[in-house]
Formats: C-alpha cells, structure tokens, sequence
C-alpha cells in the first residue's frame, strides 16, 4: 500500500475552490496591467481572455483527469499512469521547479510593494531586496512552513480567510477606478499599436498567463478532498470563470483611469511610469486611502498565493518520488498528520532559495511561465492516451468531445510557450532535453515497475520530440528568434507542430497491461474514490 493511502480527506468544494482563486488572485494582478498596457495597449484586454480561454479548456481537461484519478501530486500521478516513468521524470522536475519557484516569486512580490511604505525592504534607487527585505521574505515563508507542516485543515483554514480579502480588495480598486474612466484612453494612441503580436507577448511575457495559477494545487491535494469526482470539476471551473472576469475588469479599469496626456504619444512607458500599477494609479489619482488598501492587499494577495504553492509543492514532490524517478524518501507520508513532511522539508529549501539574488518579478516571469504551461499542456495528452488504453476505467467527469478539445488545448498551450521566446525556450527546453539523456544513461536498460527500457524511450520520445521541435520553431521564429519564418506564418507552423505532436503522444502511451487501475464494470462512488489509492501503488518501485 502506497503513503498516499495516509492522506486524510479534510477539503471541501468551498475549500477547493478558494484554493484556486486564491491562486490566482496572487502577485500577478498586482504587476501584469502596467505591463500588458505597455505590451498591447488598450487590446491587452484580449490577452486575458485569450489566457482565459486556454486555461479553461485545459482546467476542463483536468476534471476528467482529477476526478478519475484523485491522486496527489495532480498530473504527475496522471502522467505515470498514462506514459511511464521517462515522461513522469520530465515533467515531474519541470514542476517541482515552478512551484517552488513561485512561492519565491510571491514573497519577492510582496516585498516589492511592501517599500512603497517600508522603503528599507529595498536598496535604494532598485526594486532588488535590501538584507532587511530578504529577512522579511524568509519570514514569510517560515510562516508558509509553519501553516502546511501541521495540519491540511490549518492550511485550509488560513487560505479561506485570506482570499475573502484577496476578493473584497479587486472589486473595490475596480468602481473606484470606473468613477475616473476616460473612454479616449482606448482610441487616442491607437486601440492595438503593436498588433496582435503585442497581444501574444502580453500573455506569456507580460505576466498574464502567470496570473491563472490555479490548476496545479487543486489536483495536487485531489487525494485530500472530501468526494473530489463532484469537488474537482467545481474548484476548476468555478475559479477559473470568476478569476478571468476580474482580470479583465481590472485591465478595463485601469485603461480607463490612466492619465490621457501619459499615453497620448503612446503606452510604451507605461509600464515604467506606473510600476506598481494600482498603488501608483490610485495616488497619482489623489485616491490616497486606495493606495493603502492595495499596498495591504499587495502584502496579503501574494502571501496567500504563496502559502498555496507551498502547501501544492510537497504534494508534486511526494507523487514524483513516488514514482520511482526521484529519491524515495520523499514518498513518505507521516500517518498521524497526513502531511507529506520529508517533502514539505525540501519545499522549505527550494522556496528559500528561489529568494536569492535573481533578477526582477518581471525578468523571471516569462521562464516560469512557460514551464507552468509545459505542465499543464501534457494533460490533454494524457486523457486522450487514457481514453484509447483504458476505455473502462470509470470517469465520473467526462469531456464532451474530446476529439476536438484536447487537440485545441494543446495547441492554445503550446503557443503560449512558443511566445515566450527563443532567449527563455532554448535554455528552459534545452536542459529538459540533457536531464533525458541523462536518465537514459543512469537507467541504462533497467525496467521501471511494468515497463520495459524500451517502452519507456518509446512512452516518452513524444515529449523530448516537442521539446525539440518547439526550441526549432522558437529559433526560426520572430520571437527573439532569426525571424526566417514570419508572422502569421510562425503561427500556422507551430499549430501544425502541435497537432502533430498531440497524435503522437495520444498513440504512444503505456501499455494497456501496466495500469491496473481501471474500474471493470463497476462505475459506483465508492469505487471511484478509492482509486487515489490504487493509482498511487501502480508502480511499485
């Protein structure tokens, strides 16, 4: 019997749901308007439904995934079911890097508005930390450590709180900005000066597809949600839906309220001017009491957010080690709490390092993004592989037409990697590509659980092939790229890629007789939720 089966089931849907909006709801509404206006400009409002759009159609995806398999550690487990180890390894390192990277992302984002008022967290004249601000932000995180070592309810119990604040604090910068909205600001310097291109740069560099973060930590705490085949599929949509029409509100509102004479010669320097977009829009505006609030709210939005990642991290790690492809040790879940805490340990490490010296939010935002979207991309795959190998297996949620959402899902995904560019795709993708040849060396031909050498390299060589092909159509590409193939053009070549791509992983998965997990004729409540279980113990490494 795996630890998994340790787990207690202490969410709710509620609890569920709030988990993802408070994920959302972090560092990236607080830094992406700015950004966006300058990227786009008033048609940077397309890029949120664009991100909106993908992460909906992927979150629909998820539901059949989570609420099939309510495993922990989310599609790590999936993917170790649906292709094997090789693949499990790949993508299991590439997540347990975002998300923990993200919790240090989030305190650094705190810290940064937090010298609005406390200029001593910085070194003056730079948004970088001052050793005071570093302390704060080791602080902060010590905290995270304390609410996830203990007890999943503690965790639970905070996040709740927190994101009713995260909530109140949008909606209220949004009719406070309305009352100062100026309909020219969306024609004066042009509605899309720099095109659509502008707009597929907002959404992976401009920090909007960063901002929808709440996948990953609902299916990551699937194991520990109370009847997940109906919580799942609420969590996700219902999150996803409420966080993508605050966005755009937000972007609306902040459009409107921008100075006309700031962006009359246009928003280019918009992003400069107005750094730290709502506490500087609300003082530039004399709405001195909003830019407490946000500068508050600013502290709270990214902590939550943090506290989330650092609860879904362990849990990602926990399946990865699980897996047999990481150290082992971490497959361990203390029986009295339910709380992974080897792993919880390591994620104290990790988030504290993702704190040093590194560049700015902006500068790191663009590599994290594509690799939380390489994550996510591989579920489509994995439903559709699932589908073809184990039609019996009991889906509570089921995808309506799968033949056309799962393709679209990973073509939207992957273009949203391929905007990320050539300078952050040839390193992030390039390392993936070595980590592989390196398990293949470690590995040698040694059988992992059911799989044979050979069906692991065939299981997995769709993944290194798009990792491959996309670094091509990144370099060949405009995006920082030698600009060989121009745009619209770029685009076509990488949808063909990833259809190609998403067939080659659908008819590639593991073999039918190494997942003896499916349900064989009995589709009943109980049976499903005792899959979590028999997923986690597949693999027996």
């Amino acid at each position: 019997m795996s630890d998994s089966a340790h787990f207690k089931k202490s969410l709710t849907a509620f609890d569920l749901t709030l988990i993802g909006f408070g994920t959302v709801f972090g560092s990236g509404w607080l830094f992406a308007a700015s950004n966006v206006a300058s990227m786009a400009g008033p048609a940077g409002i397309f890029s949120w439904v664009i991100a909106a759009v993908a992460v909906l159609s992927l979150g629909v995806v998820y539901c059949e995934l989570g609420a099939a398999i309510p495993s922990p550690g989310g599609a790590i487990s999936y993917l170790e079911i649906s292709h094997g180890p090789m693949v499990t390894y790949l993508i299991g390192l590439m997540t347990a890097i975002y998300m923990s990277s993200i919790v240090g992302l989030e305190v650094v984002a705190a810290r940064q508005y937090a010298a609005a008022w406390w200029p001593a967290l910085n070194i003056p004249g730079t948004s970088n930390s001052s050793t005071l601000g570093w302390f704060l932000q080791l602080a902060l995180i010590l905290v995270f450590f304390a609410l996830n070592f203990f007890s999943v309810r503690t965790f639970a119990l905070a996040n709740n709180i927190v994101t009713v604040i995260k909530f109140v604090v949008p909606a209220t910068i949004i009719v406070t900005l309305l009352v100062f909205f100026k309909p020219a600001n969306f024609h004066v310097a042009g509605f899309a000066p720099a095109g659509f291109a502008g707009v597929e740069a907002a959404v992976s560099k401009g920090g909007v597809i960063f901002a929808f973060l709440g996948l990953t930590p609902i299916v990551a705490v699937a194991s520990e949600v109370r009847n997940p085949q109906r919580s799942i599929p609420i969590a996700l949509v219902s999150s996803i839906l409420l966080a993508g029409l605050l966005y755009i509100l937000l972007q609306v509102a902040f459009i409107g309220a921008v100075p006309t004479s700031m962006v009359s010669k246009g928003w280019h320097a918009v992003s400069q001017s107005l750094s730290l977009p709502f506490y500087d829009i609300a003082m530039l505006l004399g709405a001195v009491w909003l830019s407490v609030i946000v500068a508050i709210d600013a502290v709270i939005s990214p902590s939550g957010c943090g506290n989330i990642f650092f609860g879904a991290t362990p849990r990602a790690i926990f399946a990865w080690s699980n897996s047999g492809t990481f150290f082992r040790t971490f497959s361990k879940v203390d029986e009295k709490s339910g709380i992974p805490r080897r792993a919880t340990w390591l994620t104290l490490a990790l988030s504290i390092f993702w704190t040093l010296p590194f560049p700015s939010w902006e500068a790191m935002i663009s590599v994290v993004s594509a690799a939380l979207v390489v994550s996510y991309a591989v579920a489509p795959v994995s439903v559709a592989a699932l589908r073809k190998s184990h039609p019996e297996m009991a889906r509570p949620f089921r995808v309506k037409a799968l033949g056309f959402v799962g393709p679209l899902s990973f073509v939207v995904a992957t273009l949203i990697v391929y905007w990320t560019g050539w300078k952050n795709l040839s390193w992030l993708l390039g390392v993936q590509v070595v980590l592989y040849v390196i398990y293949l060396a470690a590995m040698k031909r040694a059988s992992v659980g059911h799989l044979t050498f050979g069906q692991q390299i065939r299981s997995s060589l769709w993944l290194v092939g798009y990792y491959l092909l996309t670094m091509l159509a990144s370099y060949l590409g405009p995006f920082d790229g030698i600009g060989l193939i121009a745009h619209p053009f770029d685009t076509l070549f990488v949808c063909l890629l990833a259809l190609g791509i998403y067939y080659w992983g659908l008819h590639t998965g593991a073999p039918r007789g190494d997942c003896r997990f499916a349900s064989e004729g009995d589709n009943s409540s109980s049976r499903a939720r005792s899959q979590d279980r028999e997923v986690a113990s597949t693999f027996p490494v």
